[in-house]
């Protein structure tokens, strides 16, 4: 196997709170069974600097800064929290900072504010723009908001990450340079719209993520996810694209590589 996961949180709690031996072990673990590089994924200021330091210790993982639309309240503000990630990203390399992320727009979380969380996306995007690195977009039932906000954007790219939007729309950001990327929502009995979605994307324009520890694939749907379990997330990936689990792995290994230039 040569597994590339593009979107992990890593220093989530639960993975203290539920591995014999917490995170360090998992990953061990992990890193020992085909998984070769992971993008670790902050969701605020606070857990940005959190990736970075757990990046730190593992040649494989990379960090992604930003600030998650449903998490906008816990900054200070919009400058601060915007400062804060300057401050990162000065040191972006020696940080093993490779995107921002994951930025974008939450309509599913009530209440929410549709105002704030465009005006972080966007502040962000313009970083994006600044530091010339691609972006993570999270895009919760937000489809034609956040295509709209990308639009005034034309020089960011990035990846939509654990993509539910429409076919239509995944071919016009393709067509515009952006990647897509599936979890392991692929494998699920009742997702035959992201299947077909998934299906019409180009094989150059894919990426394999967990975003654990959520969203577990099949046959370990509702259990602590884990990046050797894109093993499972590939296959049905590769199978949409007449391709072997090996061939997917390696396809999507290679355009990680190429978006987030490492």
């Amino acid at each position: 196997m040569k597994i590339f996961d593009t979107h992990a949180h890593y220093t989530d709690k639960r993975f203290t709170d539920e591995i014999d031996g917490g995170v360090d072990a998992l990953l061990a673990e992990v890193f020992s069974s085909g998984v070769e590089k992971i993008i670790n994924v902050a969701t605020t200021t606070k857990n940005s600097a959190e990736v970075i330091a757990q990046a730190a210790h593992y040649g494989g993982m990379y960090a992604a800064i930003g600030i998650h639309p449903s998490d906008i309240d816990k900054e200070i503000s919009l400058d601060d929290a915007i400062g804060k990630l300057s401050e990162m990203l000065e040191r972006k390399a020696e940080n093993k900072i490779v995107a921002i992320g994951e930025i974008g727009l939450d309509y599913y979380w009530e209440p929410y504010d549709k105002a704030a969380q465009a005006a972080f996306f966007e502040a962000q995007l313009e970083l994006a723009k600044q530091y010339d690195l691609p972006v993570v977009i999270h895009d919760r039932e937000a489809h034609g908001d956040v295509f709209e906000i990308i639009l005034k954007h034309p020089s960011v790219r990035g990846v939509l990450h654990s993509y539910s939007g429409s076919a239509e729309m995944a071919r016009e950001l393709v067509r515009r340079g952006w990647y897509i990327s599936f979890s392991g929502v692929v494998t699920f009995k009742n997702a035959e719209r992201v299947r077909s979605v998934a299906q019409s994307v180009p094989v150059d324009r894919l990426l394999l993520e967990t975003d654990c520890p959520y969203l577990a694939p099949v046959p370990h749907r509702g259990k602590l996810n884990r990046s050797d379990y894109i093993a499972y997330t590939s296959e049905t990936l590769g199978a949409l694209h007449e391709m072997t689990a090996l061939q997917m792995q390696e396809q999507t290994y290679q355009n990680a590589i190429d978006l987030f230039k490492i």
